[in-house]
């Protein structure tokens, strides 16, 4: 299967290199999309002169940090017009493992969707402060109670969508961003009846100590899971699904 790899980046100069080649290195039919969000240190341009040498890899400029959800709509949209059948999110600072690649796209003969999750075998988390990792694996159960979504890990930024999965999502309608896409990009592939399925990966968070979590992400969540079930049990009075 054609696969391309959508990662969001903001100031990664200097991994972005290893990243790449650690991504291409898992495959020949695999694409790399990276969203810069002009990133002040140059990453956006160093992928650039990267990309000059390399059909396999993209990059899409973007203006300014508009948010980790405005950035994988804006490169599933541009995967897509690549002609992807699979379209993979990342993060770029290696808490999610590129040789893991293979594995999602194998899991595709039989999926529309494949979660990375971090709970499948227990709690594979590293250098997460207790108080975060509490907070993420509460929140998955919160989530699965609300939604109805029968994933260990709702939160997960690592997962593989099949191209017709993304075709049947507009896109412009999914206005959340942190978890709360994650949640919400999960909530619509299960409305629509896509087969989900799960992975166990290892996350190490390499920004041991800090996090990136706010009370508005957080916020945005709890909100976000009763806003999808009213919207369903909404849609599904009407007889139509979004």
């Amino acid at each position: 299967m054609k696969t391309v790899v959508v990662v969001p980046t903001y100031n990664e100069r200097d991994n972005i290199e290893q990243l790449v080649a650690e991504v291409f290195r898992q495959g020949p039919d695999i694409r790399l999309l990276i969203v810069d969000d002009n990133s002040p240190d140059g990453t956006g341009e160093f992928v650039e002169r990267l990309a000059a040498d390399n059909p396999r890899l993209k990059v899409l400029h973007r203006a300014g940090k508009l948010g980790l959800g405005s950035a994988y709509r804006e490169g599933f949209k541009v995967a897509l017009a690549m002609g992807a059948e699979c379209i993979i999110e990342m993060d770029a600072d290696f808490s999610h493992d590129p040789a893991m690649l293979p594995k999602f796209i194998a899991m595709m003969d039989t999926h529309d969707l494949v979660i990375g999750s971090r709970y499948l075998n227990g709690i594979s988390v590293v250098n997460w402060p207790l108080r975060r990792l509490m907070l993420s694996y509460f929140a998955s159960i919160y989530t699965r109670f609300i939604t109805g979504l029968r994933i260990s890990d709702c939160t997960s930024g690592f997962k593989c969508f099949r191209r017709e999965a993304l075709e049947s999502i507009d896109l412009e309608t999914i206005k959340s961003d942190g978890y709360s896409f994650q949640i919400e990009m999960n909530y619509r592939c299960m409305e629509k009846g896509f087969r989900i399925g799960e992975i166990p990966i290892i996350f190490i968070d390499r920004h041991a100590g800090t996090s990136k979590m706010s009370r508005k992400i957080v916020r945005e969540a709890v909100l976000m899971v009763w806003k999808l079930k009213i919207g369903s049990i909404y849609r599904g009075l009407l007889g139509t699904k979004r």
